[in-house]
């Protein structure tokens, strides 16, 4: 299993996720954390990406943030 990615795009699709991310940019050294609705499921889920001081992305985290 792979653990950090040179783009953003690689990292969200590697966890299947690059449908719930809204084009929001990831600094250096920042983590984001977006909050989305699966519509499929109309359940929220949590997606949190890192963005290391070197410029590769760790693999993104996410789980279920409950009913909408």
């Amino acid at each position: 299993m792979q653990y950090w990615f040179d783009t953003l795009s690689e990292a969200l699709e590697a966890v299947g996720l690059n449908h719930y991310w809204d084009g929001t940019p990831v600094n250096y050294g920042e983590t984001v954390r977006k909050q989305v609705t699966d519509l499929e499921t109309m359940r929220y889920i949590t997606v949190s990406v890192y963005r290391s001081e070197q410029g590769r992305y760790e693999r993104p985290i996410h789980y279920d943030a409950g009913k909408v």
